[in-house]
């Protein structure tokens, strides 16, 4: 009988214990695997840091460095440089169906709604109003020529930089997709 008491006592020391402690902070989340996932040691960008010089956490990077997967497009969204993009650049991806269907889906994805699915500068856009960009095979540049004699260059310098109405597609477009795309755009000066 001494042994039960004891085993009864002990129990509600335990249970009593459980209770008292774990009512102790309602907002205690109880036990944390791994706290430094909860209470990182690192800074945010806009906080101010003393591991640097100048006190900030997000350094600009260092001057002459290209984030990785950048791709440099070396000509200014000049006159210039559109003429110069059309004698010295080419496209460098391999011309097969399959490059050409992926560029046709990125024409229609990106281009479609002013040129049209056609590039004949009927798209959905043009039909609510807004003034039609030249057709690809049939209309004349504002910056001089027929659009059929489009270069890969002032396509690319095009897609990066816009013209006129056409805003730059640079950051909704990677330049393998534009390469993708002037693929296609040949294709359909060609219609």
């Amino acid at each position: 009988m001494n042994k039960f008491r004891i085993l009864g006592t002990t129990a509600i020391v335990i249970a009593a214990s459980i209770v008292i402690t774990s009512c102790k902070d309602k907002r205690s989340t109880g036990w944390e695997y791994a706290p430094n996932m909860y209470e990182h040691t690192a800074f945010d960008p806009d906080q101010a840091n003393p591991n640097f010089k100048d006190g900030k956490t997000a350094q600009l990077p260092p001057a002459g460095t290209i984030p990785v997967g950048f791709k440099r497009f070396d000509y200014p969204n000049t006159r210039e440089g559109y003429d110069k993009a059309s004698l010295e650049v080419t496209n460098l991806i391999a011309q097969t169906p399959q490059h050409l269907a992926e560029g046709k889906a990125l024409f229609v994805t990106f281009c479609s709604p002013c040129h049209g699915v056609t590039g004949q500068g009927d798209g959905l856009v043009v039909q609510h109003g807004y003034p039609p960009p030249p057709s690809y095979s049939k209309g004349q540049s504002s910056r001089g020529g027929a659009m059929k004699d489009l270069t890969d260059g002032k396509i690319y310098h095009t897609i990066t930089y816009g013209v006129n109405a056409m805003g730059s597609y640079a950051s909704q477009v990677a330049p393998e997709e534009r390469w993708k795309i002037v693929m296609y755009v040949h294709h359909l000066q060609n219609l």
